[in-house]
């Protein structure tokens, strides 16, 4: 476990306990302020966008880290209009603090519920968006919890411009707002740190690639949700219809590579690649994506680049695709959860029964029939806004919006009952 020192270690634990101490601003607060607060935060995005930008302007001077990580650093009025638009659409959105999810009479007339309350202190440890400070401290403040907000240090200079107008934002509108906290040490230590709050933490989500989620994982004690990476696999099974799989397989490999839920491997019946892998590949290509593909492929067209083991479980990130040719369903299966990242998976067939067997086996938490897998977002499933996509069982699965963020307490009512 990484070592920290005792300065950062004090000076984190202070910001947590901030966050901690005015958690009940939040969590008993009614929709409507959450709502009220939503909106003011919203309106001063916008009114203050010129600052904002100014701010993430120096961030992105100082940027060495390449053009792509750049852009996705990089704030206009057009992304800042996008992220208050954000903020208004989870005012739409039910709050699912006191939901009862359950009430019944016990055989000794005790009253038992059991109802939905906040997770407490939410810990975020994310990489460059800036835009992600604002949708967390959105998502919490609907959900009812406080946040401590660990953004990299490229992008500390917006992440506080944001932080500062949304706080006086709220502050303004005539509610504490202290239960949102910034941190403003961008090491590595101060990130393990906030991984090792016991106690004034619930809960830790990282966000961002391979290397920050799994130093979560291994330094963490405070319980992680891990937001997963995405080797996303799209399977064409023997009896694809290819004029429903590639427009499939081209959109979520293509449409934005960028993302956890595009398309990193295909696989591709055997029977079916004998007939088609030609037309898949020249698609693929003309589409302008490098292919790496098994040995069964390369007997097929000897000019495709061999994969190595590697590349089988690689989230490339990038315009490149892994090509695999499979006897069965059980083969296929098999190969995404073993090289799968339990994200999201796709089987493109007309075979009932083998859909079937697909959606039941593969272990991942989202899996599609006919359909990219560009459609495990928040948004796209109807939950609004999402803290990331869950890729592990405990405590959820999937893309995580307002009641993922939440968990449940039981009320229980009596009138004088012992136990005997």
């Amino acid at each position: 476990m990484a070592e920290v020192s005792e300065e950062i270690r004090k000076n984190i634990e202070a910001v947590c306990r901030k966050a901690k101490e005015h958690a009940s601003a939040v969590a008993f607060a009614s929709e409507a302020d959450m709502n009220a607060m939503l909106r003011a935060a919203a309106d001063a995005l916008r009114a203050k966008a010129a600052y904002i930008i100014a701010e993430n302007a120096e961030d992105v001077k100082n940027c060495t880290r390449g053009a792509q990580f750049a852009d996705r650093l990089m704030l206009n009025e057009k992304r800042i209009d996008g992220i208050a638009a954000g903020l208004e659409k989870l005012v739409e959105l039910k709050c699912p603090v006191g939901e009862v999810l359950e009430e019944r009479t016990l055989y000794n007339g005790l009253q038992l519920s059991r109802v939905r309350v906040p997770l407490g202190v939410i810990g975020i440890i994310y990489e460059s968006r800036p835009n992600v400070t604002a949708d967390a401290i959105g998502l919490c403040v609907k959900s009812g919890n406080a946040v401590v907000l660990r953004g990299s240090k490229d992008a500390l200079r917006s992440n506080k411009a944001i932080c500062a107008v949304v706080k006086g934002a709220i502050a303004e509108a005539g509610y504490d707002p202290e239960f949102i906290q910034l941190i403003e040490d961008g090491s590595r230590e101060g990130a393990t740190a906030l991984m090792q709050m016991n106690g004034l933490v619930d809960v830790l989500i990282p966000r961002g690639g391979a290397a920050l989620i799994q130093n979560a994982v291994r330094n963490a004690t405070v319980p992680v949700i891990e937001t997963g990476t995405g080797n996303c696999h799209v399977y064409f099974e023997k009896t694809c219809d290819l004029s429903m799989g590639m427009p499939i397989l081209i959109n979520a490999k293509t449409q934005r590579t960028s993302v956890c839920n595009a398309c990193e491997s295909l696989l591709v019946d055997e029977e079916f690649a004998q007939k088609h892998l030609g037309e898949i590949v020249d698609a693929l290509q003309k589409a302008g994506v490098e292919i790496v593909a098994c040995e069964k492929c390369r007997a097929l067209i000897p000019a495709l680049a061999p994969a190595t083991e590697e590349d089988f479980a690689a989230e490339f990130l990038a315009m490149k695709i892994s090509v695999k040719i499979v006897s069965s369903v059980d083969e296929a299966i098999a190969h995404i959860n073993k090289y799968g990242t339990h994200h999201s998976d796709s089987i493109v067939t007309n075979d009932a029964a083998a859909a079937e067997k697909f959606l039941n086996e593969v272990d991942s938490a989202a899996v599609y029939r006919n359909a990219s897998t560009r459609f495990t977002d928040g948004f796209e499933f109807g939950l609004g806004a999402e803290m990331g996509i869950s890729t592990q069982k405990l405590h959820a699965r999937g893309p995580m919006g307002l009641r993922e963020l939440t968990s449940y307490k039981y009320i229980v009512r009596g009138n004088g009952q012992v136990r005997g």
